[in-house]
Parts: structure tokens; C-alpha cells; sequence
């Protein structure tokens, strides 16, 4: 095992490459100021007259964050999504660089609980969204919110308090650092915001089940947000939400019956299936839009964002959306199935504990870079 004075010290068995030496590039730069300024110009050519205003307008009313310490992403932005070109690349587990590909997104999608007006309240929502362009596909990668990681600065914790500590920043690097795939940006959404995302954008209709109905008539009740028990009072199926609706869908876990007045079961593996499934039902929404009505959703939804995604990149996600929600989508979840067990006995409480870190590492890189993904394991290096 390395010693203490090695640049890539061990903490505790994790290795912390978030603070290694730069991440090799494994795209080029040739050509990336004359492939944005052309998207830049398609994209304002095909909103043209008034409309180029109102897209101003949009990108003006967007809340965005200082990103100067972050690495460039703009060419993973604004990468062909049409592009035939066989760049393959063959990354290593078996080294300490942080693993990227030119033609994958990365975006965390952060759902924040902030009702006690902290500086960082809670997340309760962790979603790596991935538009993987090489396999045309949209990916979505949950992260267990209990799950028992290295937090620098703070020692074995809870992930989801990486978020009350340092935020997006300190959260990313968490996942970065133990789980070894670059995060390229980040949105955050708070419950409010979610909220009003959802009427804005008329509803949403989700099929549910009947504890799913009764979870949420409860919690509208026990929370006055309604004065009745049967707020909605559709059947089992498909129901028409509203944003208030929406988020007790989104925050389900199931209630104990020893400590609340009904019983209905789940865990946060539940809820994390409920997250995702709210938003591929978005995406799959959103599939017979133009890109006129995008630009539409964008300016309506983007204020209620807060972001590091940069103008230019919103400009050239924005341009290639039509085909984005073309792309399959696919689910995942850190920790998979079988590589975690409960640990009842840390300083934290109970946690989610990883069977196999190394084996987790390897299946998530799998699953976001499929066969570009090769070689073993092991982080460590030898002094």
C-alpha cells in the first residue's frame, strides 16, 4: 500500500483522484471554436426574427454559478450528436485518472431539500444524467443517498451529507473520487422550483398505483396542503399530477405503519425508481416538441435552475434536443443490486455499505462507457 507521502494517497482504501494531477484529454480541441460558432449560428438562424430576442432572453434569465475551476467541457457539448467518427477510446481502470469520453455528457441533477434556508440544505435527489452520443443512448444513474463513501475533509459519511457540507462541488468530487467517472456539470433544483417546473409545464401524467395515490392524499393532508383526505381520486392507472402532487411522488418512500396512520411500503430504492421513471415520462413527454417549443420549455423552466452549464453548451444541448429524445434511455443504480449490504454500527447510523467497491467501480464504468471500458480494478500504485 502506498505511504502517506505518495501523490496519490490512500485515504482509508479510497483513492482520491479527484485531486490528481490534470485528467488527460482523450478528445482534441482542433476545430472547437469553428464547430461552436457554427451550432451557435444554426441554432439562432433556426429560431430567426423575434425569436432570436426572446432566446437571448432565456440565456440572460438562466441562474448560473462560477465555473472557473472546472475543466473545459464546452467540446463534449457541442459534439456532433450525428457524428459517424470512430475516436474509440480505451481507457484503464487499472489507473488513477478520472474516466471521460469526448462524446458522453455527464450532468449531476441535484433534487435539494432546502426548507431551513441553509447555505446547502439536503439532497434527497442524485441523478447522473449521461447523453452518451457514441451509443445514442440517454443514460440515468441513481445514487444511493445512504450510501458509506470517503468524504475529504470529513472522513467515512453518509454521501448525501457531502451535499449539506460543500454542495454540488464537494458532492461531485465525492462521487468523482470513489467512483472513478468524470462529472462534466451540474443543475440543482429545489423543492420549490421543482414544483413550479411542473405546472409550468402543465402536469405531468404518471401511472400509479393505489398505495402510490394514497402516499401522496396523505401527505398533501398531514402537510395542509389540502383539506381533504382524497385529493386525487382517480383510480390505479394514469393520473394527471399537478407540481405539489409531483414531488410527494418523487419523495416516496413508503410510510411505517408503527409511526404514521397508514402503512405503505418502501425504501429509498423505491423512490430513486420513482425519480427516474418521473423523468424519462419528461423526456418521452417532451419527444413530439420542436425545437421552437423547446427553446419555449427552456426559458420557462431554466430560471428555476441553478447551474454551471455555460451559455454556449445550453446553446448546442439545446440545438441537437430533437435528437437527444430520440436516444433510448436507461436506468442504474450506485450501489447495484447484490455489491451493498446495511451497516447499522457507524458514527452516521445505518449506512449503505459496499460489498466490493473496486467491482462497483468497474460495473458503473460499464454501464456509462460500455466497451470502451477495459482492464482491471485496482486503483492503487505501487511506490
Amino acid at each position: 500500500m502506498a505511504n502517506h507521502d505518495n501523490k496519490n494517497e490512500i485515504k482509508d482504501g479510497f483513492v482520491d483522484i479527484s485531486s490528481n494531477k490534470q485528467v488527460n484529454k482523450i478528445y482534441k480541441k482542433k476545430g472547437r471554436a469553428i464547430r461552436i460558432t457554427a451550432i451557435v449560428l444554426s441554432v439562432l438562424l433556426l429560431i430567426g426574427g423575434s425569436g432570436l430576442i426572446y432566446y437571448y432572453s432565456v440565456l440572460n434569465s438562466l441562474k448560473f454559478v462560477d465555473i472557473s475551476d472546472n475543466t473545459a467541457t464546452a467540446t463534449k457539448a457541442t459534439t456532433n450528436a450525428d457524428s459517424t467518427s470512430d475516436d474509440i477510446f480505451d481507457k484503464s481502470l487499472s489507473n488513477d485518472e478520472l474516466l471521460e469520453d469526448s462524446k458522453v455528457l455527464n450532468v449531476m441533477l441535484f433534487g435539494e431539500d432546502n426548507a431551513r434556508g441553509e447555505k446547502f440544505g439536503r439532497s434527497d435527489s442524485m441523478i447522473m444524467l449521461s447523453i452518451d452520443n457514441r451509443h445514442k443512448k440517454l443514460k440515468m444513474t441513481s445514487f444511493q443517498r445512504d450510501s458509506y463513501v470517503y468524504v475529504d475533509g470529513y472522513g467515512y459519511d453518509k454521501l448525501t451529507n457531502a451535499y449539506a457540507y460543500g454542495g454540488p462541488k464537494l458532492t461531485i468530487q465525492t462521487i468523482e473520487s470513489n467512483f472513478g467517472v468524470k462529472v462534466d456539470r451540474y443543475a440543482v433544483v429545489d423543492y420549490a422550483s421543482f414544483i413550479d417546473i411542473i405546472d409550468v409545464l402543465g402536469g405531468i401524467d404518471l401511472e400509479l398505483t393505489k398505495d402510490e395515490i394514497d402516499y401522496i392524499n396523505y401527505q398533501l393532508y398531514k402537510n395542509k396542503q389540502s383539506d381533504t383526505r382524497t385529493t386525487i381520486t382517480d383510480a390505479p392507472g394514469v393520473v394527471h399530477l399537478t407540481g405539489q402532487q409531483a414531488l410527494w411522488y418523487a419523495r416516496n418512500r413508503g410510510l411505517d405503519s408503527s409511526e404514521e396512520e397508514i402503512g405503505i411500503a418502501g425504501d429509498d430504492w423505491d423512490r430513486t425508481s420513482r425519480q427516474r421513471k418521473l423523468l424519462e415520462t419528461m423526456f418521452n413527454d417532451m419527444k413530439s416538441a420542436d425545437l421552437t417549443q423547446i427553446v419555449s420549455i427552456v426559458g420557462k423552466v431554466g430560471p428555476l435552475v441553478t447551474t454551471n452549464i455555460k451559455k454556449d453548451e445550453i446553446t448546442a444541448l439545446v440545438s441537437h434536443s430533437p435528437t437527444y429524445l430520440t436516444y433510448s434511455v436507461e436506468q442504474y443504480t450506485v450501489p447495484q443490486e447484490g455489491q451493498w449490504y446495511y451497516m447499522n454500527d457507524t458514527p452516521v447510523g445505518s449506512v449503505i455499505a459496499f460489498s466490493d467497491l473496486e467491482t462497483q467501480r468497474k460495473l458503473f464504468a460499464e454501464f456509462i462507457y460500455e466497451e470502451l471500458v477495459t482492464g482491471g480494478t485496482s486503483t492503487t500504485k505501487s511506490n
